[in-house]
């Protein structure tokens, strides 16, 4: 008797080798496997306004949109209404926002390098542990908001109001804050390392 393995084949599996050898030989090839689609990255549409990078939405309506972790760099939201808006860990590198409402946003490490909020209301926003290395925030209005260890490198805060602002921790090395208002704030371990401090009400002296 023979070896279990030099036994040949019976039943269909005797017709594979055959059918192998007849396809080949008539020119056939597998058929090709089609590859399925991808799926298309879903935006956000809020009033009409595209939420993606660069996208020109000036004076939109996002009043409590919940904007989490979008990737909005280079947009224009000029005049927008974003007041209570949830910006936690946005991207908004190089984004324009001037004279836009701001007022009581969360924007808890809010990455907004190079970002203009010109005359901007921010009045009571959390901007804890933001981003805002060379941000122009000249004439915004940041009463009481929350900036504790948030990085203000070579910002502008010429003529800003930060009344009652949480500046704890606040890094402002290099900042501008020409003729800013800081009366009552919280001071306690910020930095401001060659600042422009000139004509600046309630600005530590030394520095």
């Amino acid at each position: 008797m023979r070896p279990a393995s030099l036994r040949r084949p019976r039943g269909r599996l005797a017709l594979l080798p055959m059918a192998v050898t007849l396809a080949v030989g008539a020119g056939l090839s597998p058929a090709p496997v089609r590859s399925q689609p991808s799926a298309e990255p879903v935006v956000t549409v809020i009033n009409g306004c595209h939420l993606w990078p660069y996208a020109h939405c000036p004076g939109a309506d996002l009043r409590h949109a919940d904007l989490v972790g979008k990737d909005l760099r280079g947009v224009n939201f000029s005049g927008a209404k974003l007041s209570r808006a949830r910006l936690r860990s946005a991207n908004l590198a190089g984004a324009k926002l001037d004279g836009a409402d701001l007022t009581g946003v969360q924007a808890y490490a809010l990455n907004a390098p190079g970002a203009s909020f010109r005359g901007a209301t921010m009045v009571a926003a959390n901007l804890a542990m933001g981003r805002f290395f060379r941000a122009d925030m000249s004439g915004a209005d940041l009463s009481a908001a929350n900036l504790e260890a948030a990085r203000m490198n070579f910002a502008w805060l010429v003529g800003a109001k930060l009344v009652g602002a949480d500046l704890q921790e606040t890094k402002f090395v290099g900042s501008n804050l020409q003729d800013a208002d800081l009366d009552g704030t919280v001071l306690r371990f910020a930095i401001f390392p060659d600042a422009h401090l000139q004509g600046c009400r309630g600005c530590p002296e030394g520095w």
